[in-house]
């Protein structure tokens, strides 16, 4: 098990460093990136496999005491969320290497020894122990995401970039800040010690790192009001990056808060948490219906989708965790084929804008199916993994009497299904535009392109077919992160 978890975090580095050093041979390139990717999602697989059979695993770094020392921890939520997340950025650097053969993608150079940094990371903040190394594998994202977005040195993507890495520089110091509180209050910072401590303070300090959490972690997941640089960077980038931008980072805001604040008890935020939920859900849908580009309508969505797993959370119940956990896993890659598709229609319109583009579903029929299995299941209409998770959520909000939060997760999934709607109808059905912009002249990688995206397609059917066991699974999560002394004996023996 120790080498499994060791694969996760440290085999995406040695990929990207051997891309790097191969860089002038494509081939060979595009092999290391693509095992530095695709070994740690396999491993990811067994791990989830010998956790669910074994219980919780860790690994003490350097053999150090958790007490002094980094620990990773395998426990069933983590051990859920890596091979969905690890899975998706391997499809996604499949489209990848197809959009830089067809020459309109990003510097292979640099993007593929990127995203494995970046991989890295996420690996590092699923299966870190203690704060202060989730503070690091936040930082290995954030510079990684941040050269992602601007390399290409295009006016839009700097500027966008800027007001990305500003806001996300402002959450990292809150989050150092928070860190050295923390530390100060409890004399420790690692989570199953924190687990222990932090009930034990008094409610004025208790409540106050909560909330201080809250603003980082929530400034990371983009909920309200925080999530203002979301729709202005996401859009800017390429289709690749920003793919697995939606697909993860915001979501990886959404495991640290459901960590953090369910191990230290904040059940006392819960009144706040939905308030920024409902809130969140209705003005990331509005924000959607009002666009007229694709990627923008998308990129308030991820916004819109964030506020169903604080939903889940605010319950603070062993219903409404598991509802976030399921959501999470269906959210990843659901988002992720979204972003694909939209590729897809610009590579072949030459624009995302709704006004310059029409009558694609007669001329791509596969594209208009990739396009409405995975908008069907973000709008939450059965039987897809969206209709399931949502109706978890809103099910456990129900048992709570959170009847705000229902109304607004309800009108939250009308708006989405109007917006989904919105584009199909402008981009699938109307007409064609009377002077659509032309596609690229190369299409060389455009068979590799559309393979990646109907294996991400099947992916999120895979997770409609498994969503009875993988609620089942997202219960046994719930449950230990609310008991907590499962998660603090597995590090703490």
């Amino acid at each position: 098990m120790t080498a499994l978890i060791s694969i996760a975090v440290i085999a995406p580095l040695l990929g990207g460093g051997v891309s790097l050093a191969l860089r002038n041979h494509r081939s060979w390139r595009d092999a290391a990136v693509l095992s530095g990717l695709g070994l740690p999602a396999a491993s990811a697989l067994v791990m989830l496999a010998a956790v669910a059979a074994d219980g919780t695993h860790t690994v003490a770094v350097g053999g150090w005491a958790p007490e002094l020392g980094i620990v990773l921890v395998a426990d069933m939520f983590a051990a859920l969320m890596l091979p969905v997340a690890l899975t998706t950025i391997f499809v996604v650097e499949i489209f990848a290497i197809g959009q830089r053969r067809a020459r309109w993608g990003a510097d292979p150079a640099l993007s593929g020894p990127l995203m494995c940094v970046l991989t890295s990371g996420v690996s590092l903040a699923f299966l870190t122990g203690d704060l202060f190394t989730l503070f690091i594998a936040f930082e290995l994202i954030l510079v990684s995401s941040y050269v992602l977005l601007t390399h290409q040195g295009a006016a839009g993507q700097v500027r966008s970039g800027m007001t990305y890495v500003v806001m996300n520089l402002l959450a990292s110091t809150l989050f150092l800040f928070g860190v050295a509180f923390v530390y100060s209050a409890t004399g420790t910072v690692n989570l199953a010690l924190l687990a222990e401590r932090i009930p034990q303070l008094g409610d004025g300090v208790r409540f106050g790192i909560g909330t201080w959490f809250l603003v980082v972690f929530g400034t990371k997941a983009a909920v309200f009001p925080l999530f203002s640089w979301l729709p202005d960077s996401y859009p800017t980038a390429p289709t690749t990056i920003t793919a697995v931008f939606a697909g993860l980072l915001t979501k990886i805001g959404i495991y640290a808060m459901i960590r953090f604040h369910t191990l230290t008890v904040m059940d006392d935020l819960g009144p706040v948490m939905l308030m920024v939920a409902a809130i969140t859900m209705v003005v990331g849908g509005l924000g959607a219906l009002a666009q007229s580009d694709i990627k923008r309508i998308l990129s308030f969505h991820v916004i819109s989708q964030i506020g169903y797993m604080l939903m889940g959370l605010g319950l603070f119940s062993v219903a409404g965790t598991a509802a976030a956990i399921l959501f999470l896993i269906h959210i990843m890659p659901v988002k992720a084929v979204l972003f694909l598709v939209g590729g897809l229609i610009e590579n072949n319109e030459g624009s995302s804008s709704l006004d310059r583009s029409g009558g694609l579903a007669a001329r791509k029929p596969l594209i208009a199916v990739m396009f409405a299995v995975p908008a069907l299941s973000l709008a939450g209409i059965p039987p897809f993994s969206g209709f399931v998770a949502k109706l978890a959520v809103v099910s456990a909000a129900i048992d709570a009497s959170a009847t705000v939060a229902v109304v607004a997760a309800l009108v939250a999934g009308a708006l989405t299904l109007l917006s989904m709607w919105k584009i199909w109808n402008a981009v699938f059905w109307s007409r064609p535009a009377a002077d659509p912009s032309p596609g690229p002249a190369v299409r060389s990688g455009a068979k590799t392109m559309h393979s990646a995206t109907a294996l991400a397609v099947i992916g999120t059917l895979v997770v409609s077919l498994l969503a009875g066991p993988l609620l089942d699974l997202s219960t046994q999560a719930a449950e230990d992160l609310r008991d907590r002394s499962v998660y603090i004996e597995a590090v703490l023996p």
